[in-house]
């Protein structure tokens, strides 16, 4: 009986325990740690998509560089 009685205890404390949660500053911090780990996410996209923008514009840049050359090239050679 004592010993179904200490399981019991040992059952009712950590239930206890585990229903209290985080305290507040504790919630506050995690709030925070999320707060700035979404910001450097978002800095991260952004500079990803800056980066990925210059490139396309980069590369458009040269395709249209390329391509009026080409037939100007294609011209001198005929003569």
């Amino acid at each position: 009986m004592t010993k179904l009685f200490s399981i019991i205890a040992v059952a009712i404390i950590a239930t206890t325990v585990v229903s209290c949660g985080p305290s507040a500053e504790e919630k506050a911090k995690i709030e925070e740690q999320a707060k700035h780990q979404a910001d450097s996410i978002a800095a991260a996209l952004e500079a990803s998509l800056s980066t990925a923008m210059e490139t396309a514009t980069d590369t458009t840049a040269a395709a249209a560089t390329t391509e009026t050359a080409a037939p100007a090239a294609d011209a001198h050679a005929g003569h």
